[in-house]
């Protein structure tokens, strides 16, 4: 009894760290960066050569243990905001100590510059600042209005850039998915705001929403939701992506459906909804590359 007693401790415990560091995301964008480097970075490389390059194994290995030990940092400062936002949550996370979660933190840091250094120098200072720009945002920026936002969202397309570098592709195309995926998740990343306002107001957070009030952080939200739809707009009317409009049509739809919404939003049920949307879109999204070549894919798959 007590070996099954310390056996789902252990897994609780297990459960708890995937959950502070979001394992399915970090999943998601190990999966982004694949695809994108098969599908739009390299479309004339061999699927085998993509996939078996170690180098770009190594870019993906980093960028994975930085967006983990990101989470990390960001649970460890906003810990007791979680408690008023995300109850339930923030009671499975804190299973694992605060200790073993800066342990943690500093081990995958410390992983990643290593392995990094097997590539070269510009890699190790790439993803040093990457370190450090987290650490940065987590324990001061993420409080500034705007600012803080604008930084998160720079962080999450931050492991896409590094790709983007590695194979040095400068094709107008991938700014125009990069700045669609920019916009969304800013656009994202306000709506937290909204979403966490209880607990920012709580605890002193100077956000959008807590400074300037709702209506001035929903009126810029919107705009951005209606930038969003400018670099789809061209991508599927100047571009060669495929099949992909399939995935932009519908997402373009709902980026106004989200604009609708968000004029009508009331309370934190509402916000979590086009939380939820925004959600929808950038991981469709990821799936969505498939569709620029599906003859590619059917090939490749047999």
């Amino acid at each position: 009894m007590a070996l099954s007693r310390k056996y789902r401790l252990t897994l609780y415990k297990l459960l708890s760290l995937f959950s502070v560091v979001r394992g399915y995301n970090i999943l998601m964008v190990v999966l982004a960066q694949y695809l994108a480097s098969i599908y739009i970075l390299s479309p004339d490389v061999p699927l085998r050569s993509v996939l078996l390059d170690p180098q770009l194994f190594i870019i993906v290995f980093c960028s994975a243990l930085v967006i983990a030990g990101g989470y990390i940092i960001n649970n460890f400062y906003d810990a007791e905001k979680d408690l008023i936002n995300k109850p339930t949550k923030s009671m499975l996370d804190r299973l694992v100590s605060q200790r073993f979660k800066l342990t943690t933190y500093f081990i995958l840091n410390f992983s990643t510059v290593f392995a990094a250094s097997a590539i070269s120098f510009k890699a190790v200072l790439f993803f040093s600042s990457y370190i450090f720009g987290i650490w940065l945002y987590s324990h001061k920026l993420k409080r500034i209005p705007f600012l803080g936002n604008l930084i998160s969202a720079l962080l999450a397309i931050a492991p896409f850039f590094v790709v983007f570098v590695y194979y040095k592709n400068v094709e107008t195309v991938i700014f125009f998915h990069a700045g669609f995926l920019f916009f969304v998740i800013l656009a994202r990343e306000l709506i937290k705001d909204l979403e966490n306002i209880a607990g920012d107001v709580a605890l002193n957070y100077r956000t959008l929403p807590v400074l300037y009030g709702t209506r001035l952080s929903k009126a810029i939200i919107g705009c951005l939701l209606l930038l969003a739809i400018l670099p789809a707009a061209f991508l599927i009317s100047s571009y060669e992506i495929g099949h992909m409009y399939l995935y932009f049509y519908p997402c373009i739809a709902l980026l106004l459906g989200s604009v609708y919404l968000l004029n009508r939003a009331e309370n934190k049920g509402h916000f979590v909804w086009l939380h939820n949307i925004l959600k929808f879109i950038i991981v469709s999204g990821v799936f969505g590359i498939l569709l620029i070549d599906v003859h590619l894919v059917l090939n490749r798959i047999l």
